[in-house]
């Protein structure tokens, strides 16, 4: 049988676990299948050879954009060698729009098909993007449900494939188990902090937060703080060393027992906020960026809300900070608001179910793999 070269490009961990799924499910076909690109750690260990460390992608902001385009135009060149050289049977790009849409155009220019998965979120802002994907593009895999009706508008060939967290989110145990396991006291309640998985967040989000958790009595909750494996340990104990509460419980994974097990979560903005909506727990939603990428983003966003679960909902169900407003005392003042026994605590709830419901109809590792199928035998060199 010919081997099937596929080039992958995921360029955050996000991505790299998103395409694990995909990854294993095309490898279930025996050794039908040959992995080259950019991935973490998950995809090569589904036999991904990679081109470059995956850990020189995590670049985010306009600004720290700009401090890498040496390296950026690095790695664009050398793709370009190697689709000249190895001519890949097909492409699939993961999210990560920036570097992502220029190595769509490459591919197209190689005569090599694209499958986009994770559209970029042209209908929040730079809305230019969605003729990069008609023109190089053979076809997007939407996760979101609304996307697939929009691009269709421009004539992109897409499909909705389901989200990724339907087939991530998965439970060790029970909460008395996982309060056993980090000695916390279940008859407590519990508040969640997930400052985010990329180091430059933790460094502007994780000092707050900590602000935020001191407030609350010890003798009543137990506080929560979720350590990314993406982020550096020495950097992350050090700040929370440097906050001084002893009575904080940290985290290292099992991510969606800690969710699951809180009354209320605060998290930074990200793909984190939908899947605590998934699990169905009420969370703050906070966003602080450069604050001179953020006044350029900010010219250039088309929706009035920034969290995934309100966006897809079109409602403001879950409270966002946004910049300035994000700090201990406004987080706290929402945690409240979230509490068992708020008013409002119910009415969240039931719309979070929608969330589920919306969600599970479809799954990637399904979906995927039939328009791989379809992609190779239509485009076959």
């Amino acid at each position: 049988m010919k081997k099937v070269k596929i080039f992958w490009l995921a360029g955050e961990s996000s991505g790299d676990l998103h395409c694990e799924l995909i990854m294993k499910a095309l490898n279930q076909d025996g050794l039908r299948f040959e992995h080259y690109g950019i991935g973490g750690p998950k995809m090569q260990a589904q036999g991904l050879k990679p081109l470059f460390p995956f850990e020189r992608f995590a670049i985010m902001g306009f600004v720290e954009v700009l401090a890498h385009i040496p390296f950026i135009l690095k790695v664009e060149r050398r793709i370009a060698r190697f689709f000249k050289e190895e001519e890949p049977d097909l492409v699939i790009l993961a999210d990560y729009p920036g570097l992502n849409l220029r190595i769509a155009h490459l591919a197209d220019e190689h005569r090599i098909p694209v499958l986009y998965y994770i559209c970029p979120q042209f209908w929040a802002w730079k809305h230019e993007r969605v003729f990069k994907l008609k023109a190089s593009t053979k076809h997007v895999a939407c996760i979101l449900p609304f996307e697939e009706e929009m691009l269709s508008i421009h004539s992109v060939t897409s499909s909705f494939v389901g989200h990724p967290i339907v087939e991530e989110i998965s439970f060790l145990g029970e909460r008395t188990h996982f309060a056993s396991f980090f000695g916390l006291d279940p008859n407590k309640k519990w508040l969640g902090f997930l400052p985010g998985s990329r180091n430059k967040e933790i460094q502007r989000m994780l000092p707050i937060f900590l602000d935020a958790a001191k407030h609350w009595d010890k003798d009543e909750y137990e506080i929560l703080i979720s350590k990314s494996h993406s982020i550096k340990h020495f950097n992350f104990m050090k700040l929370i060393e440097k906050a001084k509460l002893p009575h904080l419980h940290i985290i290292d994974g099992y991510t969606y027992d800690m969710m699951r097990g809180c009354e209320v979560l605060v998290c930074t903005s990200g793909t984190v906020t939908l899947e605590a909506a998934y699990v169905g727990t009420p969370a703050v939603i906070c966003y602080k960026a450069n604050p001179i990428s953020y006044l350029i983003g900010k010219h250039f966003i088309r929706v009035s809300q920034i969290g995934l679960p309100n966006i897809i909902l079109n409602d403001a169900v879950l409270p966002e900070l946004i910049q300035r407003d994000v700090s201990g005392k406004n987080i706290n003042k929402e945690i409240s608001k979230l509490l068992p026994g708020a008013v409002n605590r119910e009415n969240v709830l039931e719309k979070l179910r929608n969330i589920r419901a919306v969600l599970s109809s479809r799954r990637p590792s399904v979906e995927i793999p039939k328009i791989v199928d379809h992609l190779l035998e239509t485009y076959a060199r």
